[in-house]
């Protein structure tokens, strides 16, 4: 719809409530833009503290978690090991030290990291309970089951290994 056409329907100080009308910058002018628009969100960082720091990281965590999960591709990057991993650096824990806080042995939480252990429920709602709720344990299942989900669909070995354990198997015509 053309500018006439909104002054038509609108007034002016509709339309200067209702839309974002786009600027052009010179060069100049959007370097000029984005070096103050840095300056402003260093000044906002500095003011921060180290909770307001640990609340921000966390909540970038979590939505990257739930991004993540919402989308139907498997990411062999982003394992459960790879967020808690990233939920111990943001928490500046060591695992020694984190393991005694949720309680469990510390070979554990580096077998959960390096993803040679699956987590159970009882870590999850630790980790829930760890993050004052902040991480819901059903995004940690929810993650552990994206990767199990993926492995049952693609490890052909285990569907040879186990099909010597099915000796009939349904005969069906469609």
């Amino acid at each position: 719809m053309s500018y006439k056409k909104l002054l038509k329907q609108y007034t002016p100080e509709e339309l200067a409530e209702s839309f974002v009308f786009p600027v052009k910058l010179t060069p100049k002018q959007q370097k000029e833009a984005d070096r103050e628009l840095a300056e402003a969100r260093q000044k906002s960082e500095a003011a921060m503290t180290d909770e307001q720091r640990l609340y921000a990281g966390l909540l970038q965590l979590r939505f990257q978690l739930e991004d993540y999960l919402k989308g139907d591709q498997y990411d062999p990057a982003l394992t459960f090991g790879y967020f808690l991993d990233r939920y111990l650096q943001l928490n500046h824990k060591k695992k020694k030290e984190f393991a005694k806080e949720i309680q469990i042995h510390e070979t554990l939480l580096s077998h959960l990291i390096s993803n040679r252990r699956e987590p159970n429920d009882s870590i999850m709602i630790r980790l829930e309970l760890h993050s004052n709720n902040l991480i819901p344990a059903i995004d940690w299942y929810k993650l552990a089951e994206k990767e199990k989900e993926y492995h049952i669909r693609t490890d052909n070995s285990l569907r040879e290994k186990e099909s010597p354990f099915v000796t009939h198997s349904l005969q069906l015509t469609f």
